[in-house]
């Protein structure tokens, strides 16, 4: 290898390592959200409501950084798109990591009143935004540095960030609840994993100001002023479609990790401690998945290995909860365990895919917007219908077949993207058409299936 092709090697795996750690950092924050917002925050923030009224006031405020979220994929998709997106990214790691401390040292309804909840929702917001703009640019760095034939395997570094930021998160929420009594973790001890966040994003900044720009990026030779609006205007369909694609993905994820926490431990009456643990073992083999998909994807297609993932979910999805119901450990953790197994399926391939649907002059707020409008749709609603439904009917049962529709919408999408597998991604900004899959027997139908392109 000469000296060209080495400095080019490293800098795909620097890139890779700084999509990872600084993903895992800001998937950490929002997770912790997630966690505390269902095992303390409704006492906390929305006393007097009663146990479902003050669970449904946390999962609203936790909605709200969904909501947030496409605002954070514009605004840092434009400078992403415009200025580079090296800066970019760690503007977005301090916005989080600085909004996810200011929770850990907000009082709580009983010092500030109604002040409380409505910082809180401030903050969430500026969470929300930070991870907004994070996604899209850490999966261009490695999109637009690696080379095409293994642009899914380097993606999986990216896609592992949230696996890594969901066991952090959940881990120190298990050992703070293994180490303190009822009282302490209510009055100070879930304050925990907020503040330490300021140290995790000090090691993200150090291993990002490190970083060059992507090369694509310095090599466009056209900058677009409004990229949002050329996004909007000539590139909606995939928006959609992709935004469709992954919505049963953020559903799935966010019911087993957030809504069934609270749903075992308040309607089941099911230790918090058991059911931590049952989903840290799980995101093991969701780690696993999310590795084998993405590095197989580079050989099966994206949207091959989506489909397959997609109908796995859909299915799992009428079985997740009537496990959880029969109150069985070891059925509960097949239920759990196995949604996180099919989960990292689904999210494996997503790093490569949704940057090939675009060009570089707006990939980042394509890309971006497309990932953050799943989160909107399947994160973002899902756990309040999940509440409404169980308070409806008395069983969380409905809320599989709520998923299932919502995975056989997102087949229906899939089938409207097309598959790029392989092809180079030019400095012009265009995907070339003529370069085949890496299995050539494919090469024709993965290039030209879908109506319409990735231009």
């Amino acid at each position: 290898m000469d000296a060209e092709g080495a400095r080019r090697v490293g800098q795909v795996r620097r890139a890779a390592a700084a999509a990872l750690i600084g993903t895992a950092i800001e998937f950490y924050d929002f997770f912790i959200y997630g966690t505390a917002a269902a095992l303390v925050f409704g006492p906390v923030f929305f006393p007097g409501l009663g146990a479902v009224g003050a669970l449904l006031a946390a999962f609203s405020v936790y909605a709200v950084a969904f909501l947030a979220r496409p605002v954070g994929a514009v605004v840092f998709g434009h400078f992403g798109d415009r200025v580079g997106r090296r800066t970019t990214l760690v503007v977005s790691l301090l916005l989080m990591g600085l909004a996810t401390a200011a929770v850990g040292l907000l009082p709580g309804f009983a010092v500030w009143g109604w002040w409380a909840p409505g910082v809180l929702v401030v903050l969430r917001v500026c969470q929300g935004v930070g991870l907004g703009g994070e996604w899209g640019g850490a999966a261009l760095l490695i999109a637009e540095n690696a080379p095409a034939g293994r642009r899914g395997r380097y993606g999986g570094f990216l896609q592992l960030g949230p696996t890594i930021g969901f066991v952090l998160a959940n881990g120190v929420f298990l050992a703070l609840q293994l180490g303190l009594d009822e009282g302490a973790f209510r009055a100070w001890g879930w304050r925990v994993p907020f503040l330490a966040s300021l140290a995790m994003v000090a090691v993200g900044l150090f291993v990002r100001l490190r970083l060059e720009e992507s090369p694509l990026f310095r090599a466009a030779r056209r900058r677009e002023r409004l990229p949002v609006l050329e996004v909007l205007r000539g590139h909606w369909r995939p928006v959609l479609a992709g935004g469709g694609a992954i919505t049963v993905g953020y559903a799935l994820f966010y019911l087993t990790t957030t809504y069934a926490l609270a749903y075992a431990t308040a309607g089941l009456g099911v230790a918090s401690t058991l059911v931590l643990s049952m989903l840290l073992v799980g995101a093991v083999g969701m780690a696993a998945t999310v590795w084998l998909s993405a590095s197989r994807s580079d050989r099966w297609g994206r949207r091959r290995t989506l489909r397959w993932a997609t109908g796995l979910a859909a299915v799992w999805s009428l079985v997740l909860f009537p496990l959880l119901e029969t109150v069985s450990r070891p059925l509960m953790f097949v239920g759990l365990a196995g949604a996180m197994v099919v989960l990292g399926g689904m999210f494996g391939p997503l790093a490569a895919f949704l940057p090939e649907l675009f060009p570089t002059r707006v990939r980042y707020t394509g890309a971006a917007l497309t990932y953050n409008l799943g989160g909107v749709v399947g994160g973002a609603t899902t756990p309040l219908v999940a509440t409404r439904l169980t308070g409806a009917y008395g069983t969380a049962q409905p809320v599989g077949w709520y998923l299932a529709v919502l995975g056989v919408l997102a087949l229906g999408c899939l089938r409207l993207l097309p598959e790029n597998t392989g092809a180079e991604l030019v400095g012009l900004g265009q995907v070339d058409r003529t370069v085949a899959c890496p299995e050539p027997s494919r090469s024709r139908h993965m290039r030209d299936e879908g109506p319409f392109e990735a231009r």
